[in-house]
């Protein structure tokens, strides 16, 4: 579990296809990091498979990477990371699973005032579950829905969150990993063999 309050920003110094899958080596400041623990890169939960100083190694099998971003990281692009968060952590953000949802496309990015906006397009099963002020994780990322849009949603970054993760560097037309609020998702399934047939349930995993 994590909180998507990122805690580096890290980079991706080597890709290379091994019997594992889409292999990913990730330079690091985290200290004490171990074999088997969970990491959030890019919004995206992954197993360390093997941490020394400086990097980690993750892989993303096919599943991963048909539902992610990830088929598209390449060495030297920029991805949030966070560890996960221990009992007893202060949660900053919003409780993130990092199991991907969906992959929604950028389509604006503009300033507004000392605010970044970024309009995401979504697939229209998701929109039941964007509410305007509620959570949502974008590339690991707790963020507020600004806005909803006829087709997706509006997040506004301050000076604080582009300093501190790799939000900054979406540009329109570039993709990015969506996480629905974890509690929104459960409350939805629950309620929906209560509910008329023409409410949008949730897809299948």
């Amino acid at each position: 579990m994590f909180t998507g309050i990122i805690s580096d920003v890290a980079t991706i110094v080597r890709v290379a296809s091994t019997a594992a899958g889409r292999e990913f080596v990730v330079g690091t400041v985290f200290d004490g990091m171990t074999d088997g623990e969970s990491i959030a890169c890019d919004g995206v939960c992954l197993t360390v498979r093997e941490a020394s100083a400086g990097t980690f190694t993750v892989a993303a099998v096919v599943t991963t990477l048909e539902r992610t971003t990830l088929g598209s990281w390449h060495e030297g692009r920029r991805v949030n990371t966070e560890r996960a968060m221990a009992l007893g952590d202060r949660l900053g953000g919003h409780l993130v699973a990092g199991h991907v949802d969906c992959v929604a496309e950028v389509t604006r990015v503009a300033m507004h005032g000392d605010a970044l906006l970024i309009d995401l397009a979504l697939a229209p099963e998701w929109m039941p579950l964007m509410v305007p002020h509620g959570s949502i994780a974008v590339n690991g990322v707790s963020l507020t829905v600004n806005e909803r849009l006829d087709a997706g949603v509006q997040i506004s970054l301050i000076e604080y969150t582009l300093r501190h993760t790799a939000l900054g560097d979406l540009r329109a037309g570039d993709r990015c990993n969506i996480e629905a609020d974890l509690v929104g998702k459960f409350v939805q399934q629950l309620a929906a063999p209560h509910l008329p047939s023409a409410v949008s349930h949730l897809p299948s995993a």
